[in-house]
């Protein structure tokens, strides 16, 4: 069989041997996968159409640069904003930014980083809090991910949501993002959209739960791709203890803004 003959699937499960858990390399402060990082010259070089959208998270709340495909492209970042390709910025791109709460970020993240063979090992709970807490996980530090997006939403005409907002009305949502995007669609346009994009949807569509990823690389059988999408699931994982310590460096972190994130609707 040639290698051009090899799905995709076959292609994973053919190099599974060799699948491993990719180090982080800082740039510009702010750690990031070695693949990544070895491609940093050409990312931060990227070139978008005026036309592009730009869709940017903190993990949990994908890095594709399309090159191939023709304008107007989709282009989804965990990138904090200080990493944006500064051509998103001089061509006036939109840009929609999600912020989600940092206790279910965290818990979400945690899961993914057991079951994604291709992060770094997450170790015990309450070991990746306080790496979590000190901006050592892939990405960097979620306080600095939300504020910068958060500080720059006007001058650069950036959409900032909240995920918690998105669970509790997500018309209103996808009603904002439509305005934002100059877009006007009928309602039952917008009601089908509320209906593909609810979590349980996604949860059982392969498209979005990422259920044709072979093992190697997400292993579902320690945790799905898309797992609860709860907001307030973190009263499951912190104690009593680590929430009080959480809290204190949180107020700490977040002084200087006042970004009103909801850990409860």
């Amino acid at each position: 069989m040639s290698k051009e003959d090899l799905t995709y699937s076959e292609a994973i499960e053919k190099a599974g041997a060799s699948i491993t858990r990719f180090p982080l390399i800082p740039i510009r402060g702010v750690p990031l996968m070695s693949y990544i990082a070895n491609s940093w010259d050409s990312i931060w070089a990227f070139r978008p159409d005026p036309s592009d959208l730009l869709i940017a998270t903190y993990p949990k709340a994908g890095l594709d640069l399309l090159r191939t495909r023709d304008p107007p492209r989709v282009i989804k970042t965990h990138l904090p904003f200080q990493l944006v390709p500064p051509g998103f910025w001089e061509n006036k791109c939109k840009v929609i930014y999600v912020a989600r709460n940092a206790k279910d970020n965290m818990v979400s993240y945690y899961h993914f980083d057991r079951m994604n063979l291709t992060q770094p090992e997450p170790g015990p709970w309450d070991g990746y809090i306080e790496k979590f807490m000190r901006g050592q996980l892939s990405w960097g530090s979620w306080y600095d991910h939300v504020k910068g997006y958060w500080v720059e939403r006007e001058k650069r005409n950036i959409l900032y949501l909240f995920y918690e907002d998105m669970k509790e009305n997500p018309r209103r949502e996808v009603e904002r993002i439509m305005k934002y995007m100059d877009l006007s669609v009928s309602d039952e346009v917008i009601n089908k959209i509320v209906e593909l994009t609810s979590f349980k949807n996604m949860k059982e569509n392969p498209m979005a739960n990422y259920s044709c990823v072979p093992a190697p690389v997400f292993d579902h059988s320690i945790s799905p791709f898309m797992r609860k999408g709860e907001v307030g699931d973190w009263t499951n994982h912190f104690t009593p203890e680590q929430s009080k310590m959480f809290d204190e460096d949180y107020e700490e972190q977040m002084k200087d803004v006042n970004i009103p994130f909801r850990t409860l609707i």
